[in-house]
């Protein structure tokens, strides 16, 4: 190994210096495209990438967004949204989408409508008022579990009511996703670095602990 490991104290450094070191080693991070609405019923789009799944009963996702201090109020429309209304939506993104998926990060004022600006259209969700991106592979409706206060970030806890995916993508024998051909995107730091998994899967099957020893000449 060359050379010595770069040392960072997070207890005493700034936030920004943890923000930049963690999103370049929490890698490759998925990417929430969060669609809410606002307590007047204008519709909001926004990718996330603070984001995961952390509980599979119940069905709970993790959202953070990080506080927006040169906004008047403080806060993200996102994060505005689904506290007046407890509702969102997470749709996945796709290599196909990607670009639509960056005009959603502009920050642009608040009311205007970020799906339209991408040159996409809303579908209706089935469990809740947000709609979903009609043309992401995959959605996920959400009602807020828990919202959690840390420093400068909101962290939402959703709780998935409901899950969409292009009929393409689902082996109904699990059901299982088909991973492979979902063509997810990932991002990798927050210099505009992404990822995608398009061709890029390998197989590393489980081991139990008796194939484990087998591997190694045990019994």
């Amino acid at each position: 190994m060359k050379g010595s490991p770069v040392y960072f104290d997070l207890s005493a450094a700034p936030g920004r210096t943890a923000y930049n070191l963690l999103i370049g080693l929490v890698a490759p991070r998925p990417i929430a495209w969060v669609t809410s609405l606002d307590a007047e019923g204008r519709l909001n789009a926004a990718p996330f990438s603070a984001y995961n799944y952390v509980s599979i009963d119940p069905p709970v996702l993790a959202l953070g967004v990080a506080r927006a201090p040169e906004r008047e109020s403080g806060e993200k429309d996102t994060y505005l949204n689904i506290r007046a209304t407890g509702e969102f939506v997470v749709n996945v993104v796709d290599d196909a989408l990607v670009e639509a998926m960056n005009v959603c990060a502009v920050d642009f004022p608040r009311g205007v409508d970020e799906i339209a600006q991408a040159g996409l259209s809303a579908a209706p969700s089935t469990r809740i008022r947000p709609p979903r991106i009609a043309q992401a592979p995959a959605a996920m409706e959400c009602r807020v579990h828990t919202i959690l206060s840390l420093g400068n970030s909101n962290v939402v806890l959703g709780r998935v009511e409901a899950v969409h995916v292009r009929d393409a993508l689902v082996d109904t024998a699990g059901p299982y996703i088909r991973a492979e051909e979902l063509h997810a995107v990932g991002r990798m730091n927050g210099l505009g670095a992404y990822v995608r998994t398009r061709g890029a899967f390998f197989q590393v099957p489980r081991l139990d602990y008796r194939a484990w020893l087998r591997e190694r000449g045990g019994s």
